[in-house]
């Protein structure tokens, strides 16, 4: 059989631990929502995930990390899709509505993330901390401005409180959804929560 170029080779050995990262981080959401991150251990990730406890550590520095990339990459991605939508918006009521729609839907699928995010923020290591803060604060940011275009009659400080408030509501999911395992019933509650929030951002 002919041999793969060297390119090939990496390319496909780095997808496979692209793909291993991910499911790990999947896991450890699902057992951190579960258990709580200080109720799971390396070898519950790894055994979740598929590989053992040790295997972990080809990924990840220790379970410090683990908590750090996910609640990192949620963020990151929050911001980036965020902005994405605002942009690619034609009017800041459409950018309102878009950001709307993009968090009920990061909620519907990841409530998970949202429960380790509520409980256990607060483990991650200061800097770390600090850092999640930060990228939650510029996509809170992205809601305010258009907000405040679409709204420019009001004070920043009461929209900011109105977003704050929208993302109590649509953040709600992982209580709200639960039992909620048809693909009517998803329908339903996503059109619920916009329905609600776009009601509480602009009354």
């Amino acid at each position: 059989m002919e041999a793969l170029p060297t390119e090939d080779r990496v390319t496909g050995r780095s997808i496979a631990k692209a793909t291993r990262r991910a499911a790990l981080l999947d896991a450890a959401a699902q057992l951190f929502a579960e258990r709580g991150y200080n109720g799971v251990s390396i070898e519950d990730l790894g055994a979740a995930a598929g590989v053992s406890g040790p295997a972990v550590y080809r990924h990840f520095t220790g379970k410090p990390s683990v908590l750090s990339s996910l609640l990192t990459g949620v963020s990151e991605d929050l911001l980036e899709g965020g902005r994405a939508v605002a942009d690619s918006s034609p009017s800041h009521e459409e950018a309102l509505r878009g950001l709307i729609r993009f968090q009920v839907e990061f909620a519907l699928r990841h409530a998970d993330v949202i429960r380790v995010q509520d409980r256990d923020l607060g483990s991650l290591a200061h800097d770390d901390e600090r850092a999640v803060r930060s990228l939650q604060r510029s996509y809170v940011q992205v809601w305010v401005d258009e907000l405040a275009a679409y709204r420019p009659d009001s004070e920043r400080s009461l929209l900011r409180r109105r977003v704050h408030a929208v993302f109590g509501l649509i953040n709600s999911t992982p209580h709200t959804a639960h039992g909620t395992g048809t693909g009517r019933e998803l329908g339903a509650l996503r059109e619920l929560l916009q329905d609600m929030a776009w009601a509480a951002l602009t009354v």
